[in-house]
């Protein structure tokens, strides 16, 4: 046995160091400054990249790629792996286990890498789903974009994230926080410290009603201004920054001033709640992409529950007016679709409403690079193509500050130095 595992040793140790990786981009985009670069090369070395200029190091055996324009790999900040939207998904509710939940997450983080997504966060899931395709994916047992993941969303009884709403009486029960569900201080310190226990990266509260949801109201406050403080607290002790799913106005406010990290949608946000986003340096994850895709199915008979569809109706086609208010008025915006309820894969759309509503090609894919990258907190591995950085990289064939479409259209796909597509 000793001979050989000696044998092995001196096998790997005889076996040469994999090449390094150059990329020849005639354009790279300097997300940081603004600007587009011609003519640049990346040098990638194992995970990361490790020099950037017109004339990199090069050697005999390196692999060498030639792209259009290059770019860092994109990043969607609200995405649901777990799910996607169509007439049967209420039913499904009552039909998927665990496992299938899982499986679904994992065909749908194929079809998001696929569009040059290399990093979600996924605000809320069913059975913990994809904190386990998280490990798979960074343990190598599955394919998908690198996931930051909430697990469960935190609710109060009958609020948006309340996974018993809609339910007959004999199967509502009364689900505490461990399934999510908190009523005042010490629940929801418990309901937080579950999440950390789940394994989960951040906290994710839904402080106002929701579209799809079945209950009346999409925009009620759900959350007291107590509730929120022990959240924000407990999350904060462990590390963990808190989203809040928010289209009603006092549930923002309530939500900004007790100190979260974003507002998911926010379809209602006024002068008011801006002001307070921007003097805390709140972020805002608009969702257009759902908000036009809600508003067109409210529109199909039989497609949502009836008590969806009016809420649907009516958020979905504003989401989009208020991007353009909160861009206009200098509030920070990350990237996010809620693809999940539009299908996954087509989340590039979101860029083209956001060019559409006013908001600069560059500046839209910073959002969606370096500024998702900061809301993160990993703006030191993540964001740009920089020395040191990990080498997430996409390219498209034309010019996407002149044409964001052609980010519908990605061509190559790099993940930490792995080549997903060429």
């Amino acid at each position: 046995m000793i001979r050989i595992s000696a044998f092995f040793a001196l096998l790997f140790l005889a076996t040469p160091a994999p090449a390094a990786t150059v990329l020849d981009c005639q354009r790279l985009l300097d997300v940081e400054n603004g600007k587009v670069l011609d003519n640049r090369q990346v040098r990638i070395e194992g995970k990361r990249i490790v020099e950037v200029g017109r004339s990199v190091k090069t050697a005999d055996d390196d692999r060498r790629v030639s792209l259009g324009t290059c770019l860092p790999g994109l990043m969607d900040m609200h995405v649901h792996l777990d799910m996607e939207m169509s007439p049967d998904s209420y039913i499904k509710r009552f039909q998927s286990n665990a496992g299938d939940y899982a499986l679904m997450a994992a065909h749908y983080a194929g079809k998001t890498l696929d569009a040059g997504f290399t990093t979600v966060r996924n605000p809320g899931d069913n059975s913990n789903s994809t904190i386990a395709l998280r490990n798979a994916i960074e343990d190598g047992h599955a394919i998908g974009p690198r996931i930051f993941t909430a697990g469960k969303a935190l609710a109060t009884t009958g609020g948006h994230a309340d996974p018993t709403n809609g339910y007959r009486k004999d199967l509502m029960g009364s689900p505490g926080p461990e399934s999510g569900v908190l009523n005042g201080p010490e629940s929801a310190r418990q309901a937080v410290r579950q999440r950390y226990k789940d394994g989960a990266d951040f906290i994710k509260i839904t402080a106002t009603g929701g579209v799809l949801s079945l209950a009346k109201n999409g925009q009620n406050p759900q959350f007291s201004d107590e509730e929120l403080e022990v959240v924000i607290a407990t999350a904060s002790d462990y590390g963990m920054h808190v989203a809040a799913h928010a289209h009603g106005t006092e549930g923002m406010k309530r939500a900004v001033r007790a100190g979260v990290r974003s507002i998911e949608h926010g379809t209602f946000m006024d002068d008011e709640v801006i002001a307070l986003m921007k003097q805390n340096g709140t972020y805002y994850v608009p969702t257009i992409l759902a908000g036009k895709f809600v508003a067109e199915k409210a529109a199909v008979d039989g497609y949502f529950p009836e008590v969806v569809r009016p809420k649907a109706a009516s958020v979905g086609p504003r989401i989009q007016d208020t991007f353009e208010k909160a861009w206009k008025a200098g509030v920070t915006i990350a990237f996010g679709t809620d693809c999940g309820v539009s299908p996954h894969g087509g989340n590039a759309m979101e860029f083209v409403y956001m060019v559409e509503a006013g908001m600069p090609e560059m500046n839209a894919i910073r959002s969606a690079t370096l500024t998702a990258a900061e809301l993160l907190g990993v703006e030191n591995e993540l964001g740009s193509i920089e020395p040191g950085k990990l080498a997430d990289i996409v390219a498209v064939d034309d010019d996407p500050t002149e044409d964001i479409s052609e980010l519908t259209r990605v061509s190559f796909i790099m993940k930490e130095g792995t080549i997903h597509r060429q």
